[in-house]
């Protein structure tokens, strides 16, 4: 009992040292203001954490807890998790309704506006405007995430956690950008996404969902460029840290096709299996991510699984049961105690295809590429037996850059946190282990690229007026009454609008005493040692003009 005590002890005062760096790291400036009324409060309540913590990794055997972190691509708000809206939608998502009643409903989780934007800001801790990051790109762009940016599987690494990613990554077509050199062990990924891998294919043409790319669907008769049309792009690599990429599963002059990309798919469902098996069986705690593919699909399947039968609802449905399958391996290798899995999507639905796609704007209005509700919030589920109480949600504001810091604050590597930039991620530990109320966050700044369209405080949100438009004209929307943001009330406005002024104030001073970091620059598909002959080909002809 005396070593145990010494051993907690010791873990406490080297917590006690991390929470001092803690208050180093650099924050928004609206996090500063909120510090400066609670932080007395919330630092006796991190005294409380920090035993928690070393409790559980003393259960643990010592051993920090393993973290997968699944990131599904474009589903809106309550389509996951609800037996209810999978009868109003016809999909059943059984599995991730019943993983959602195993742990803890952020039932406010904001993201980005579209999928590279939030891979980015989950990697990072930070808002991607402040890497350069302003969009989803399709093509080449020899443009990607900088290697001077800090990932949290580099943070986590320094703790000693093997790392491995499987399925979409999209943060770039330059070597830099790499998920194994990002802090990856091992990674396999496709270098850009769903448009290239299932819309740009004769069959997302035939079914009448992408029009004008591919030559069979016109006659091209008076057509002059012949490199308008992607071409040769690379499609899915695999690697291990140190090493370069290698692309699979395409020969030199083979057609892409919607078989190709089922493939993928099915690749990545199997692969992420093995990662899990062979992490498991390591000693060092492991850091998985698994960011599928599905259930982005721009053809109809030959027979739909769903009542619903939409091309995006089909492949949800899908996706349902592989996630089954993952979380039954978690189960059968004995590991769910010590695993942290966090399960979300990345933004709204791709709501120009709302229809048919099968998937709709529900309960927010809006979607992907839009500041709306409907765009940057999306379900997201915790589970950690024993820890995180089974059934539980919190309706406390969270913002997926929080997971970088919660991750790094709970897996003990808080001292590997950047302090030279701007960190938006705000330490969660609190809401997880203590439930709802407990966040150190109320608001949320929301992008469109490099352009602040909206801010959220508490429940209310304030659309960014054009200059000259004082706030207390601004639409400001109670996102409890009007969840769908088309009544804003000029009471709202005219006792928030100056406060939202001064949150915009605070916010762009910080921005100019920590300026925001360029984006990554090079030289596409650098690193991968099987270039295909049309990608060399497409390579140069984007090297020619740039």
């Amino acid at each position: 009992m005396v070593k145990q005590a010494l051993w907690i002890v010791s873990i406490l005062l080297a917590s006690s040292v991390a929470m001092a760096q803690e208050t180093s790291i650099v924050h928004d400036g609206e996090f500063e203001f909120l510090r400066a009324q609670f932080g007395e409060e919330w630092d006796a309540q991190d005294l409380k954490i920090d035993t928690r913590l070393a409790e559980i990794r003393e259960t643990n055997g010592g051993k920090p807890p393993n973290i997968l972190y699944i990131l599904i691509d474009d589903v809106s708000f309550g389509q996951m998790g609800s037996r209810t809206l999978n009868y109003v939608t016809g999909i059943d998502t059984p599995n991730i309704n019943e993983f959602a009643s195993e742990g803890m409903s952020l039932m406010r989780m904001y993201t980005e506006p579209s999928c590279t934007p939030t891979r980015a800001a989950f990697l990072t801790g930070r808002q991607p405007y402040r890497a350069g990051i302003e969009e989803v790109k399709v093509a080449l762009v020899g443009e990607g995430l900088a290697a001077e940016e800090v990932t949290i599987a580099e943070i986590l690494k320094e703790e000693g956690y093997n790392t491995s990613h499987v399925g979409k990554w999209h943060q770039g077509d330059i070597e830099q950008a790499y998920p194994h050199n990002q802090g990856f062990d091992w990674a396999a990924f496709p270098l850009h996404q769903q448009v290239q891998l299932s819309l740009m294919t004769r069959e997302a043409m035939q079914a009448n969902n992408m029009l004008g790319f591919h030559a069979s669907g016109q006659s091209n008769e008076f057509a002059l460029d012949q490199r308008f049309n992607p071409y040769g792009l690379v499609t899915g690599v695999e690697a291990e840290a140190g090493g370069m990429a290698r692309e699979v599963d395409l020969e030199p002059g083979e057609e892409w096709t919607q078989a190709h990309y089922e493939e993928m798919n099915e690749r990545y469902q199997r692969q992420i299996i093995e990662q899990l098996e062979d992490l498991a069986a390591k000693d060092e705690p492991f850091f998985l991510q698994y960011w599928p593919l599905y259930p982005l699909n721009f053809v109809y399947p030959e027979q739909a699984i769903s009542r619903n039968g939409g091309f995006h609802a089909d492949k949800l449905q899908l996706l349902d049961g592989w996630l089954g399958e993952l979380f039954e391996k978690v189960d059968e290798l004995g590991i769910s105690d010590n695993t942290i899995v966090v399960l979300m999507a990345d933004n709204g639905l791709m709501y120009h295809y709302e229809g048919t796609s099968g998937l709709s704007q529900l309960i927010y209005r809006g979607g992907k590429t839009q500041h709306l509700e409907g765009g940057v919030r999306t379900d997201a589920f915790v589970r950690w037996p024993g820890v995180i109480e089974a059934g539980s949600a919190a309706g406390d504001i969270v913002h997926v850059s929080d997971l970088f810091t919660t991750f790094a604050r709970i897996a003990g590597a808080t001292e590997h946190i950047p302090r030279d930039r701007v960190i938006d991620g705000i330490d969660q530990t609190a809401l997880l282990l203590e439930g709802e109320g407990n966040s150190r966050r109320d608001y949320v700044y929301n992008y469109e690229g490099l352009t602040l369209r909206s801010v959220v405080k508490r429940e209310f949100k304030m659309h960014v007026p054009p200059p000259g438009v004082p706030g207390a004209a601004a639409p400001v929307f109670n996102i409890y009454r009007d969840p769908r943001e088309e009544n804003p009330q000029i009471g709202n406005a005219l006792w928030a609008g100056a406060s939202f002024q001064d949150m915009i104030k605070r916010h762009v001073l910080k921005i100019n005493e920590y300026p925001h970091l360029p984006l990554g620059k090079g030289k596409p598909y650098e690193g991968i040692e099987n270039l295909r002959p049309e990608s060399v080909e497409t390579r140069e002809v984007f090297d020619s003009w740039h």
